[in-house]
């Protein structure tokens, strides 16, 4: 018989891809999102449904999954309730924690590198609920609830269908940005900085390849590429890939072009502790335990090229007007 498997958050960046893939693989699979999607597939069942209504929650891991890959989003309130409760119900469990995880003490990132959770020396930060800290916060539940049934995962940046990153600046500042023919802006003091982006077909192939392996049992695993370019060699990928300019200017008025609100610190914290930290990652744990191979996975230049080629052209983006304003104003 096969196994069964749950996936929460399947049509996300990374889910996109994994679920068709572990269909493949010949598992049967159930594909929870807030997305209305269909499937041909007879081992593949999409469901609609919010898995953060505890209600849904429970009620699906009454099905006695094999294995779970759960890529919700718990902050530090919810992690005590969520973790613990998959854990228990399940076979496997794949919990999504991030490379932003990691602090900037070491080069390259290895999985037994500090977390920002113990090591930041930034008092506000550590005591925060700023993603880069719950992530770790969840990997320490599990060690804290006992049993050895889970394996976390640690992805870098991972760009995807609709998902086109430039240090902190997404999609729609991004792609949207060039397909509309407006310049963005990118701090300055990132340029020279390296940065680490996986393609998302990548990443749900190294997901597939821990889930039910037992040398993921117990582990936690950096799933992404060894590539590794300055912000500023990104810049100009997306420029000549989507004729995306990009302005640099101080770290202080991007931020503040981000996010005004000088006590709303998620802008400034992604920036000054992830994308000005130099990301380099040794990726050598996940292609050992998967049997795969770096020369193999898509180069980002490559990757960045095809999921823009499939961004719809004529897709409403939200426009940043203090980005407009604060251009027209240095002409």
């Amino acid at each position: 018989m096969a196994k069964k498997v749950l996936i929460l958050g399947a049509t996300g960046a990374m889910g996109q891809y994994l679920t068709p893939m572990l269909a493949e693989l010949g598992y049967d699979v159930d594909a929870v999102s807030l997305d209305d999607m269909t499937s041909e597939r007879p081992n593949l069942r999409y469901i609609k449904a919010n898995a953060k209504d505890k209600a849904v929650f429970k009620q699906l891991l009454s099905n006695n999954y094999d294995g779970m890959v759960d890529f919700m989003i718990y902050p530090t309130a919810e992690l005590p309730y969520y973790v613990p409760l998959a854990v228990k119900s399940v076979g496997h469990y794949i919990y999504l924690s991030s490379y932003r995880a990691y602090d900037d003490k070491e080069h390259p990132v290895r999985e037994s590198s500090p977390l920002l959770c113990d090591s930041t020396d930034n008092t506000l930060l550590r005591n925060s609920d700023d993603y880069s800290i719950y992530k770790g916060r969840g990997e320490k539940i599990l060690h804290y609830i006992g049993g050895r049934n889970w394996t976390v995962i640690r992805p870098a940046i991972t760009y995807s269908f609709m998902r086109y990153q430039l240090v902190t600046q997404e999609a729609p500042n991004t792609v949207g940005r060039a397909f509309a023919g407006k310049k963005t802006v990118l701090p300055i003091q990132a340029r020279d900085i390296q940065a680490t982006m996986s393609w998302a077909g990548d990443v749900a192939h190294m997901i597939a390849g821990l889930l039910f392996n037992e040398k993921a049992i117990g582990e936690a695993f950096t799933v992404a590429t060894a590539e590794h370019h300055t912000w500023g060699e990104v810049a100009d990928y997306y420029k000549d890939i989507c004729n995306l300019e990009s302005v640099w200017i101080d770290k202080e008025d991007y931020i503040r072009l981000i996010d005004p609100d000088p006590f709303s610190n998620g802008a400034r914290w992604q920036l000054e502790y992830d994308r000005l930290f130099d990301r380099i990652m040794d990726n050598s744990k996940v292609l050992a335990a998967t049997g795969m191979k770096q020369e193999k996975l898509m180069k980002l230049y490559d990757g960045l090229k095809y999921e823009i080629s499939r961004c719809p052209k004529d897709h409403p983006w939200p426009v940043n007007k203090r980005i407009d304003d604060f251009l027209a104003n240095m002409k």
